[in-house]
């Protein structure tokens, strides 16, 4: 079994280069959540030439998709989404900074890359 790599948030240059995909990553600090519908919202934003609220510099996001909430919950249980629905938007986030993305499936190769 690989040993399992720890890192904190917001990552640093170093921690970031030795991470590959499929690696065991336990992970302190804050993980953004964001999907497709946020990720075209951000990258038309700053088409407009605005700020985005998050400062995404050396940050994680998470692709992640809720279910639907009980009654009386605000949301129900989340897991990952396919991450290859943010890959026309990966290009734009990583010149904001985004260090890490957490999803599932396959990434375009240029996204790899």
């Amino acid at each position: 079994m690989a040993e399992t790599i720890r890192i904190t948030t917001p990552l640093k240059e170093e921690d970031s280069r030795k991470l590959r995909a499929g690696d065991s990553v336990l992970i302190t600090g804050t993980i953004y959540s964001a999907r497709d519908a946020a990720h075209k919202v951000m990258t038309e934003a700053l088409a407009r030439g605005e700020k985005l609220p998050i400062d995404w510099n050396n940050q994680i996001v998470y692709y992640l998709g809720p279910t639907p909430a009980k009654p009386g919950d605000p949301i129900g249980s989340c897991g990952p989404t396919t991450a290859g629905r943010m890959d026309a938007y990966t290009p734009t986030m990583l010149e904001q900074g985004i260090k890490g993305m957490i999803g599932k499936g396959s990434r375009a190769p240029e996204v790899v890359e």
